[in-house]
């Protein structure tokens, strides 16, 4: 005999062939450990009353159930050795959905129809409740937040270094072309101020080669900038060492974003980095959002506006977007860049769904080695750029004259 086994608000019900209720085991009267009890059915695990229903049910003679939910049903024919069959929806399922309020108090769940629609409400609340608190747990929603830190602080820092480059100009301009790197700049500001001592000594022992210390010692000691009040110095080297702290902030998030993408992305930390993955993870809302997308999409995600205005005016679709800043794609020839955009975004659309869907599996190396293998045949099946096609000639009619005295 066949049996079909539906659940909803109030327990787990059994029907039979001619859709008549058999069996049952109601929920528990609490809402949150009935909701509870949905999520993990709505995920395709098997719960106790499930599995008390199940076992009912085979005690008068059901040998054949048939599921709503198709994970369930896996599940069940997995771990209980059971015959099993998905029907979505069912007979059984439509029956109950529409007449709720009569089976909920003909089982005694309630006295009365209305009583079950209060208590629907509670239990949607905290189903509610948990799929936000559950969406909010997600690791990849911790690597979007990071690599968003990660870029504001470097937007600070940049607006910062702007600010002290010009500040300490005024007592020190030819050092700004001197030295290119923000972080050195700002620590020997903050370490040696005025340039009097922008010594080679000093400058050595900060770490600098001879010739750019004897460089900087040597426009210091003609420097035509003026002097400074020690009153100004001392606030120019507390916001060099407050941005130098920066710094190490974000070196430190750095190691973490690094840490983070390990566990949730792996294969594609493997493929493309810790920061390039994390930033299409953000662009692109979560890992799974990213995941569901074609590869096609993934090769211009950054690039929106160039595609849309593309697609407005006729002009030449972008071939790349945030993917441009892997070194495969900016390092390559203008005429190549298309092709391992391409060859990239296919890898990437892969590594994000095995990370999303596969349960950690692991095939970051793999993938790479196949990648590498696609950019070393594009560099030399495509080493030299294209010929350009020249457009034919046209041959316009010149237009006709129109003959004297014509009329409309």
């Amino acid at each position: 005999m066949k049996a079909t086994v539906v659940e909803c608000v109030f327990g787990v019900l059994g029907f039979d062939e001619t859709n008549e209720l058999v069996e049952s085991v109601l929920f528990p009267r609490d809402p949150k450990k009935i909701a509870e009890i949905l999520l993990k059915i709505e995920a395709g695990k098997i719960v106790d009353e499930i599995g008390n229903l199940i076992e009912k049910l085979k005690g008068e003679g059901y040998t054949f159930f048939a599921f709503e939910n198709a994970e369930i049903a896996r599940n069940i024919h997995e771990k209980l050795k059971i015959a099993v069959e998905l029907k979505r929806p069912s007979e059984a399922g439509e029956l109950l959905r529409g007449n709720l309020e009569k089976f909920a108090v003909k089982l005694g769940f309630v006295k009365e129809g209305i009583e079950l629609r209060n208590w629907m409400h509670r239990v949607s609340v905290e189903l509610t409740k948990m799929r936000v608190r559950k969406a909010g747990e997600k690791r990849d929603q911790v690597v979007a937040q990071a690599i968003q830190t990660i870029d504001d602080m470097d937007k600070t820092v940049n607006l910062f270094m702007g600010r002290i480059r010009e500040w300490y100009g005024l007592h020190f301009p030819e050092f700004d072309r001197l030295v290119e790197k923000h972080e050195t700049y700002a620590r020997l500001v903050a370490n040696l101020g005025r340039r009097e001592n922008f010594t080679v000594e000093s400058l050595e022992k900060e770490g600098l080669p001879k010739e750019k210390a004897e460089q900087i010692a040597a426009s210091a000691e003609k420097s035509m900038g003026a002097d400074l009040e020690e009153d100004d110095l001392v606030q120019i080297q507390a916001l060099c060492k407050n941005t130098l702290q920066l710094y190490d902030l974000r070196q430190s998030l750095e190691g973490y974003m690094d840490s983070i993408m390990e566990d949730v992305a792996p294969n594609m930390k493997s493929l493309v980095g810790s920061l390039l993955g994390a930033r299409l993870i953000a662009l692109t809302g979560g890992l799974s959002n990213l995941a569901k997308m074609p590869a096609s999409t993934v090769q211009v995600l950054g690039a929106e506006k160039a595609l849309f205005r593309a697609l407005k005016t006729g002009a030449r679709p972008p071939k790349h977007g945030m993917i441009f800043q892997h070194t495969f794609v900016h390092e390559a020839k203008r005429w190549q860049r298309g092709k391992m955009a391409r060859a990239l975004a296919g890898k990437l659309a892969i590594a994000a769904r095995t990370d999303a869907f596969s349960g950690g599996r692991y095939i970051g190396d793999n993938l790479k080695a196949g990648l590498e293998k696609r950019m070393k045949e594009i560099q030399e099946k495509y080493d030299e750029p294209p010929i350009l096609k020249k457009p034919p000639p046209t041959t316009k009619k010149p237009p006709r004259r129109m003959k004297r005295g014509y009329r409309h």
